[in-house]
């Protein structure tokens, strides 16, 4: 049996560093070092033992963890109502609804689309980079006609980036074709790989995503032959894997929305409506012209949906031509709180799409809030590096009373540095990335706002750029705490060794970024900014009462702040 990690410890390190024999072979190729030895007994993960040097690397500095496929991606569904076949151009609103998740993923996409009605074949368009690099109007063309469809865009965190690895997935079951797009990273992967391949299941990628498609395909022992009963195929896979997954299966007229049981990543549905009556009166008597689901709620008004609801954790969801109908609600063990990553709230998302009832904007600008209240300086004026930074920064200039001024501007064209992932490539982007308004600051003290502080590679240059722009003093406040710990859940979070809070130099950040001062928020701060509205919520409205009694208690994944995992991590 593979080590377990409980919470946090065991030996996570060893068997993402030692992989399947394949991985090993495919690191002799590059040149790479042997595995480390398994950590001691109880040790963390991330921790190397004598000699090590943080687990081994492989040419070009590459770390071996940074071999491993993790994801950060974005889903996006949608099926026409009504009769069929329909007016309702699903490859253009699925295209549309990717451009507004493009944020989360940048290197691939695809989309499957199907007339939900013949037995003829899934049809499929898949391709390496931006969304509209993808999808031309020729490849379009060769998704219809379709009734409904799902779409996938994607970029790994350090694994294989290629063709192979892009969804949505498709796979032959006795009863048909399914596509399968995923959000997450599975917490227990090598066991389900070892588990597919002894019942003789071939696997073709790298990626998790086709260890749910191929989970999902496999028949539950107590279903009939001769009828597919794709609830208990998905909750099968959910006894099977705790977490992380938001997910979207396509099999025939129907897209299953299913959200993992700690509710790790998001998902929530969205209601097309005919153009004219979006933001018309009567709301409950207008026309559905066809459901859409998504990672984000943002990327709804450029399609001309409005937002339904949220996915809740463990909820499966059937959406057809007809309606949205819950088949059931996959609870967690007694006493486990839910897990919603909360990093989504502090960097990933789009400050407009509503998570957990309330909007990422509101949540961010309350963490500025605390942030001054918790730690206040004398200064001039108040900024921010653009731009997921800005809501928190004019919460901390409101609260302290002090100007909000801009004193940098971005470059839109250049990617975000998290998520190159080539640290030369990363360093190069912090160059281009900005330029200075150096009349908004001169002679003056200047608190900076960021978001995070991940490697500390970023904030550096900056800093140096805005006292030699003439800024008089230079703190920073950070609007989240230190990241500390990986995270193994669907994030781009570096090895422990190259997060800037594990350095020796953070007992100096200071110095060592040559800021005046820095502070950062606390993780209380952090945790209360974002469980205040929904605490408030809870107690005022009736609806989410029952919707408690469903989906237990309330709680969020801080693990990459303090190395407390909602999960066992098996490997």
């Amino acid at each position: 049996m593979p080590p377990v990690c409980k919470r946090g410890g065991g030996a996570r390190e060893y068997w993402r560093a030692r992989g399947s024999r394949a991985a090993v072979r495919r690191r002799r190729l590059r040149g790479c070092s042997a595995p480390p030895s398994p950590p001691p007994a109880g040790e963390r993960p991330g921790r190397a033992g004598p000699g090590q040097g943080g687990g081994g690397t492989c040419a070009g500095g590459m770390e071996l963890e940074e071999l491993g496929i993790r994801e950060e991606c974005g889903v996006f569904g949608c099926i026409a109502a009504g009769a069929w076949p329909s007016e309702l151009d699903v490859p253009h609103v699925i295209t549309l609804g990717l451009v507004g998740l493009q944020h989360r993923g940048q290197e691939s996409a695809g989309i499957v689309t199907s007339d939900g009605e013949s037995a003829q074949a899934f049809k499929v368009h898949k391709g390496m980079g931006l969304i509209n690099h993808v999808f031309s109007e020729d490849s379009l063309k060769k998704l219809y006609v379709s009734n409904l469809g799902i779409g996938h865009t994607r970029y790994s965190t350090s694994g294989i980036s290629e063709l192979q690895n892009c969804q949505p997935f498709v796979v032959e079951t006795l009863h048909g074709k399914i596509a399968v797009a995923h959000n997450g990273e599975l917490t227990n992967a090598a066991r389900l790989r070892r588990k597919l391949m002894r019942h003789g299941v071939g696997l073709s990628t790298s990626s998790d995503s086709e260890l749910i498609t191929q989970l999902l395909a496999f028949t539950p022992p107590l279903e009939n032959d001769d009828t597919a009963d794709w609830v208990a195929r998905i909750k099968n896979l959910m006894n099977e894997t705790p977490t992380s997954y938001s997910l979207l299966l396509m099999h025939k007229d129907i897209i299953y929305a299913v959200r993992d049981p700690y509710g790790n990543r998001p998902l929530c549905i969205g209601r097309l409506v005919p153009v004219g009556d979006m933001n018309g009166k009567g709301k409950d008597n207008r026309e559905t012209e066809g459901w859409v689901v998504s990672s984000e709620s943002c990327s709804f008004l450029s399609i001309g949906a409005e937002y339904y609801r949220e996915v809740l954790p463990g909820e499966i969801v059937k959406i057809s031509r007809y309606d949205v109908q819950t088949l059931d609600v996959v609870p967690r063990p007694e006493g486990d709180p839910s897990a919603f990553c909360i990093f989504e709230y502090v960097y990933f998302a789009r400050p407009d799409s509503i998570f957990e009832g309330q909007m990422v904007y509101s949540v961010r600008r309350r963490c500025g809030q605390q942030l001054a209240i918790e730690a206040p300086v004398e200064a001039d004026l108040v900024s921010t590096v653009p731009e997921s930074a800005t809501p928190a920064a004019l919460g901390f200039a409101q609260k302290c009373g002090l100007p909000y001024i801009e004193v940098l501007c971005k470059n839109r064209y250049v990617g975000r540095t998290f998520i190159q992932p080539n640290m030369r490539l990363r360093q190069l982007g912090v160059a281009k990335k900005f330029g200075v308004l150096s009349d908004n600051f001169k002679g003056k003290r200047v608190v900076l706002i960021d978001d995070s502080i991940v490697r500390g590679n970023t904030i550096s240059p900056i800093i140096k750029l805005l006292r030699e722009s003439g800024a008089k003093e230079v703190h920073i406040r950070v609007a989240s705490p230190p990241i500390r710990f990986p995270c193994y859940m669907g994030i781009n979070i570096p090895t422990k060794e190259e997060l800037i809070a594990n350095k020796p130099e953070f007992h100096d950040l200071a110095n060592y970024i040559g800021a005046d001062s820095v502070v950062y928020l606390s993780v209380e701060g952090l945790v209360s900014s974002v469980q205040e509205s929904i605490k408030a919520r809870q107690e005022n409205e009736d609806h989410l009462k029952t919707n408690k009694s469903r989906v237990g208690k309330i709680g969020h994944c801080i693990a990459c702040l303090t190395g407390e995992y909602p999960v066992e991590l098996e490997w």
